[in-house]
């Protein structure tokens, strides 16, 4: 099965998916309504200053925000979606459970490593990158205490 289909293909994650679509959608035509009100606000008022041209220019505001901020959850949305693609990708890789595609030789090289041990290693990495951006690199093995088992140094 395509990777990108997997992933949308959950239940879930395809009515969230269309939730932000319509959504952005939704905030997108809005927008658009409110610039549309603007012009016709300025036109009718000769391009003077009023009341009515400042309701349209504060409201063409508030629409471009909320616009803003659908289109930064969409985006949000497309980045989780792609670090679960290459996450999955990943496990498939190192557990080998991707197949060769037809006319492709089967890759040789390291031999495939449980998704358990996979995920022991992730959160191993996960771990030292915390302590490193919390600047505290050298830190004790104490903020290990809840990977279930000890890491391998040769990973």
């Amino acid at each position: 099965m395509d990777l990108s289909l997997r992933m949308v293909s959950k239940p879930a994650q395809r009515s969230s998916m269309y939730n932000i679509v319509d959504s952005l959608s939704s905030a997108y035509q809005e927008f658009i309504a409110a610039a549309a009100g603007v012009l016709e606000a300025k036109e009718s008022s000769g391009g003077q200053k009023t009341p009515t041209t400042d309701a349209a220019l504060e409201n063409f505001k508030q629409r471009w925000e909320l616009f803003r901020v659908a289109c930064d959850q969409a985006e949000e949305f497309v980045e989780s979606v792609k670090q679960r693609i290459g996450s999955e990708c990943l496990v498939d890789e190192a557990t080998g459970s991707v197949a060769a595609k037809p006319g492709q030789p089967v890759p040789s090289g390291l031999p495939p490593i449980s998704a358990v041990r996979l995920e022991q290693m992730s959160k191993a990495v996960r771990w030292l990158v915390i302590e490193l951006q919390q600047g505290s690199g050298a830190g004790g093995g104490a903020s290990h205490a809840n990977i279930s088992a000890p890491f391998d140094a040769r990973f």
